[in-house]
């Protein structure tokens, strides 16, 4: 699959220039979608907007990908999409026209643990990062750890700058990821590669000022044929409603589980302080796996003294080394991760 020639932003992702007359999807329709009739509908505010039924919104985010939709057009559906909101069946679809946009990839043959998906997106802008450490912990354990996300941000620590303060690549293909895997390593794949088409959406944030339902869609993604264990987060309540009716309604039980949790700064790993609440979806049953924590942690953990990436890169390596103790949330969240994955690959 063929994309345009592509430039880094600010931000690390990659931006694809509209060509309207050249862009191809995967259908092999070449023509501009005309989405008129679809704004129409999604574009008409708050409360006066109606949701795309599942097939409208494969149509439209198919088009999307491509480059077959304007500028104009697309800046107005991406706004009309930030006021509606996305209903379930829109998220189906959108995630419907994704799949082929993105790298398939595969995981370990003989592995006991089923994949575990890491999407990291937001990064530590007041606290430090420590979803490297999950990654690592669980890779440690056996469990083969996708991690996927931006490269940079201008504002905060992303994932992928501690990753390589600890010295592990970025894997730019997915022959390079499975072997990170098969090596007990977390591999970690920029957004831009996984999905070039989908960073191209995301990188509209820095335009238009706001983010779009990519922004939901990529913390969602599971790239592999067979079925993986998901850590999804959300950061405002009504994402969380709308989450727990996709994966308790209409996600592909073929995928896999999910948990789901309240982000921390946006990022799926436990908080160091209270721990939040962790929801896990097995074929479509939820099941609380972590209750919120009401009252403080007796005893406070350690953390690293700041969020720079070469602080926290060596912080993770003390913990790693066994120097300093594992964060009792974190810790635990390995073990549900863990079990999950184990469950998940016998049942396959």
């Amino acid at each position: 699959m063929a994309f345009h020639p592509e430039t880094f932003g600010e931000n690390g992702l990659k931006f694809l220039p509209f060509n309207a007359t050249s862009a191809t999807d995967l259908t092999g329709v070449t023509a501009p979608l005309a989405a008129a009739k679809f704004i129409k509908e999604i574009g008409r505010g708050k409360d006066g907007a109606r949701s795309m039924t599942q097939a409208d919104a494969a149509t439209l985010y198919t088009a999307m990908l491509a480059g077959r939709v304007s500028d104009l057009e697309m800046g107005g559906i991406l706004l009309a999409m930030r006021i509606k909101g996305e209903s379930i069946e829109e998220i189906a679809g959108f995630l419907q026209a994704a799949q082929p946009y993105m790298l398939p990839m595969q995981a370990p043959a003989g592995s006991a643990y089923a994949p575990v998906i890491i999407p990291t997106y937001n990064g530590a802008r007041k606290k430090a990062n420590l979803t490297p450490l999950l990654a690592l912990l669980l890779a440690k354990r056996g469990v083969p750890v996708l991690v996927h996300g931006v490269r940079t941000d201008t504002d905060r620590v992303a994932t992928a700058e501690i990753f390589q303060a600890l010295g592990l690549p970025l894997v730019t293909t997915a022959e390079q990821a499975l072997e990170q895997m098969q090596q007990l390593q977390p591999a970690f794949m920029p957004v831009d590669v996984l999905s070039p088409a989908m960073a191209h959406l995301l990188s509209l944030r820095r335009i238009l000022g706001v983010r779009n339902s990519t922004h939901t869609l990529v913390k969602i993604l599971q790239p592999f044929a067979v079925p993986a264990l998901r850590l999804s987060s959300y950061t405002h309540p009504e994402y969380l409603i709308m989450l727990k009716d996709y994966f308790s309604g209409c996600a592909p039980v073929e995928a896999g589980d999910v948990f789901l949790m309240r982000g921390t700064e946006g990022e799926t790993v436990a908080s160091t302080g209270r721990a939040q609440q962790i929801d896990w979806f097995h074929q479509r049953q939820l099941k609380t796996l972590v209750p919120v924590q009401q009252e403080p942690l007796a005893e406070v953990p350690q953390v690293p003294e700041s969020i720079e990436a070469a602080t926290t890169a060596a912080w993770i390596r003390a913990v790693l080394a066994g120097e300093i103790a594992v964060p009792e949330n974190i810790a635990a969240q390995v073990e549900h991760c863990v079990t999950v994955a184990q469950s998940l690959q016998e049942q396959t």
